[in-house]
């Protein structure tokens, strides 16, 4: 990957990792006392706090979710650096950026080291509540299995 590309890649961490804090920073100042706001259709913001992994699982494991992300976005950030390209790039860069937003909330966002709650406020009300880093690794990883199955595909159509 060029410098150029390297580059542009970190400020999309950055910037993710800026907006989500920004965004939940506005819903903690917003939506406190269970103030909820309707946006439209069933989509509203009503701020939630989760201890656990994706769809609150694992409940108070925070520290091994932690830990675990943390690895997650070294082996990443490692990949990323010798072999992404394109879309599988952006995807790496969008799942590493969303990974240390959720990361910053478990670190400070409470008294003990990785004990904190990750501030989630999008509320489909059908579906779990999430924040701007859940949708960043959504969409990164939906990303890296299309860019996964476009290789393969043309791996096998070259071979052929």
């Amino acid at each position: 990957m060029s410098q150029v590309a390297t580059r542009k890649l970190w400020l999309l961490i950055a910037a993710i990792v800026v907006v989500d804090q920004l965004t939940k920073h506005w819903a903690l100042n917003r939506l406190s006392g269970g103030r909820t706001i309707d946006i439209i259709g069933s989509l509203r913001f009503n701020l939630a706090f989760n201890r656990g992994m994706a769809f609150s699982q694992a409940t108070g494991a925070g520290p091994i979710i932690g830990a675990l992300a943390f690895v997650i976005i070294i082996v990443i950030v490692l990949w990323m650096r010798r072999s992404a390209t394109g879309v599988s790039a952006v995807a790496a860069g969008l799942i590493v950026g969303g990974a240390l937003g959720n990361l910053v909330d478990r670190l400070f966002r409470n008294d003990a080291w990785l004990r904190g709650a990750v501030v989630d406020f999008v509320d489909l009300q059908w579906f779990p509540i999430f924040n701007v880093a859940d949708s960043c690794i959504t969409i990164g990883a939906a990303l890296m299995v299309l860019a996964s199955l476009r290789a393969k595909s043309a791996t096998t159509a070259a071979s052929n």
